[in-house]
């Protein structure tokens, strides 16, 4: 199982609120299967239930690498169900749950109203208790409070420990903030991150992407920020009310109980080691590497050998399945070493999934849109500081990075121009997809109508770079919304840059789930204003000069007045005026522009007439042609044709 390095137990704060849920998981961790049996966790998005089980399975695997760990969400284990039936390997899918060692389960509380699944999820459930197998669940909700569910589930999942995560309090704020502070090598004056953690925020998502926006600005900014212009920079932050937390028992209790715990080990039995080296022998022989198998039969405890040649077979079943989709389309490809080594399963679906993704790729940036013609001022300097970051370090610094403003400031082109410059920093060999939320929905369901719902889920698994224009448009749709958390969790997990943008903060988005919310908060979120008026001249004069018209700085000073508030509006502006320079025939000046912008400009009357008499101007050819113009006081401007 590949596990996020970054989640471990070293790397988590503990506070009051989740101090008890700590201990419970440490100590399911030293000993699976004999202390808390299941483990139950739940909490609000966002205050590290996730990271609480992934640290569970890395200190499990560091005592006992030989354990068989399976971490999986509801949602993801509904899909290789329904893929099983679907294919008739039902038998193989229970055989591989029922041999883990260390189960968990994520987002339970999707298992409302889904009887069937239930069901398979009793009957395993069943099977792992009984042979002594560690279970840990989690959920945004305890055990009694999710709807519709199996009474039977309800118990079994409520018969161990059940644990809530809690608000991180003042000081656990502190410490997360600094911890995070240095692991981005950042330095705050002193008393900043007091005053950060000061703000109440409703988990911990919310205060790294406070944090990130600390260093986004302090980056940009002439001088250090300070604790005084924490607040302005921030505002204030939650909504100011200190949710009740059920009763917990002293930390003390379950100290003692940690110190009580003892490791169990196998007796070493000799006979295993036969075993063991016999698959290498027969799998080197077939061209295959076996340094899994080699490491455990130098290990001085006895694995688990069924589960772990159980496994290794598999690896090899996978490897080949990808090897002959690889030969469809690049036989070169598919006689790489990378298809022989059981332990590089996950680079070669990779390498086969983005072999599929080149046949039908999404839809990149619009190449029109560049960051060399993208205008800065105040009103969007910080997100423009914030969009090169991510050009310079993608994945890095400000993942997910969540641009939002009104209609017209700049963001799809900004989102565009970000693209355009990963594909060209990367000699074009950057997989980026820049997509618009609704039209990101109508493919999901083209896809469910024609049955190709893997391979669409494959275009965007394979991605370098996700950028998602209008995510307001998200409102509604439930299953784009699984969809997109889904594919968030597995390109942030493998470090893969998403940019997104919408007409407002994730929190003022109706209908946006909480787990998608905390995690577009949890990157940096940065608001465009509409252009001050240092912006607006840079905007009128590029489109002056794209125009062919002269600029100068009278003019450039009136028309930056004017209550503009797009690139659009000020090129329509322009065609305007100089359309009606065109008319008169002189050059544009601030002059004419007042004029025709405040009303006293007006498309010119021709009258044509010969002397002593008005004729239809049909029968005219060689009389002379006066142009009236009564807003500038009468005068005729007159030429013969």
């Amino acid at each position: 199982m590949d596990l996020d390095a970054r989640y471990r137990f070293e790397t988590y704060v503990v506070g009051t609120g989740n101090r008890l849920a700590v201990s419970a998981a440490r100590a399911v961790a030293q000993a699976p299967g004999a202390a808390y049996n299941p483990l139950f966790i739940y909490s609000g998005s966002g205050l590290g239930k996730t990271h609480l089980m992934l640290a569970i399975a890395h200190l499990a695997l560091q005592r006992q690498p030989g354990l068989r760990a399976e971490y999986t969400t509801v949602d993801e284990f509904v899909e290789e169900l329904n893929g099983a039936v679907a294919a008739g390997t039902m038998d193989a899918l229970k055989r591989r749950y029922q041999e883990v060692g260390l189960l968990l389960l994520d987002d339970v509380q999707f298992l409302a109203g889904r009887r069937e699944m239930q069901s398979e999820m009793l009957r395993l459930f069943n099977v792992l208790q009984r042979s002594g197998r560690q279970v840990v669940l989690a959920s945004d909700r305890p055990p009694g409070d999710i709807a519709d569910l199996d009474d039977r589930l309800t118990t079994r999942f409520a018969g161990g420990l059940v644990v809530d995560v809690g608000e991180p309090d003042y000081e656990t704020r502190v410490a997360i903030l600094r911890m995070r502070s240095e692991e981005r090598a950042a330095q705050f004056n002193p008393g900043v991150l007091e005053e950060v953690a000061r703000l109440r925020f409703r988990n911990v998502r919310e205060l790294q992407g406070a944090l990130n926006r600390l260093i986004a600005h302090q980056t940009l900014g002439e001088s250090p920020l300070t604790p005084a212009t924490v607040r302005e920079l921030l505002g204030e932050r939650g909504d100011g009310v200190v949710r009740a937390t059920p009763v917990r028992a002293q930390a003390s209790e379950f100290d003692t109980l940690l110190s009580d715990v003892s490791e169990v080990l196998s007796q070493q039995l000799e006979a295993w080691r036969i075993r063991v080296s016999e698959a290498i022998t027969y799998w080197h022989e077939l061209g295959y590497h076996a340094g899994r198998l080699e490491r455990a039969l130098d290990g001085a405890s006895e694995p688990d050998v069924d589960a772990l040649l159980t496994d290794y077979e598999a690896a090899i079943a996978r490897l080949r399945d990808l090897q002959q989709t690889a030969a469809k389309f690049d036989h070169r490809l598919a006689t790489s070493e990378l298809f022989l080594d059981p332990e590089r399963v996950s680079e070669a679906e990779l390498v086969v999934a983005r072999l599929i993704g080149t046949v039908d790729p999404p839809p990149g940036p619009r190449v029109e849109f560049t960051r060399a013609e993208f205008d800065v001022g105040p009103s969007n300097q910080l997100a423009v500081h914030a969009a090169d970051t991510v050009v310079q370090e993608p994945g890095g610094k400000y993942n997910p990075l969540y641009l939002h403003g009104p209609s017209g400031v700049g963001k799809t082109h900004l989102l565009h121009a970000v693209g355009n410059e990963l594909v060209a920093t990367r000699g074009g060999a950057a997989l980026v997809a820049c997509v618009n939320a609704r039209d990101f929905t109508d493919e999901l369901i083209r896809a469910l109508q024609d049955g190709t719902i893997e391979r669409w889920r494959v275009r965007y698994r394979v991605l370098d770079v996700l950028l998602m224009d209008d995510v307001q448009q998200l409102t509604g749709s439930e299953r784009t919304q699984d969809e997109l958390f889904h594919l968030f969790n597995s390109l942030y997990a493998a470090g893969r840059q998403i940019v997104l943008a919408a007409d407002r903060a994730p929190g003022r988005i109706e209908g946006l789930e909480d787990r998608l919310r905390s995690r577009f908060e949890g990157g940096l979120v940065v608001e465009m204003q509409r252009p001050d008026h240092a912006l607006r001249e840079k905007f009128f004069a590029r489109q002056l000069a794209a125009s062919g018209q002269r600029v100068d700085h009278a003019l450039l000073e009136y028309l930056a007045s004017r209550p503009v508030g797009s690139v659009a509006e000020v090129s329509a502006l322009v065609t305007r005026l100089r359309k009606a320079a065109d008319i008169v025939g002189v050059p544009l000046t601030a002059g004419l522009a007042r004029k025709e912008l405040e009303g006293s400009f007006a498309a010119p009357t021709v009258t044509r007439s010969t002397p002593g008499r008005s004729v239809d101007e049909s029968f005219l050819d060689e009389e002379k042609v006066v142009w009236e113009w009564p807003e500038l006081s009468g005068r005729a401007i007159e030429e013969y044709r």
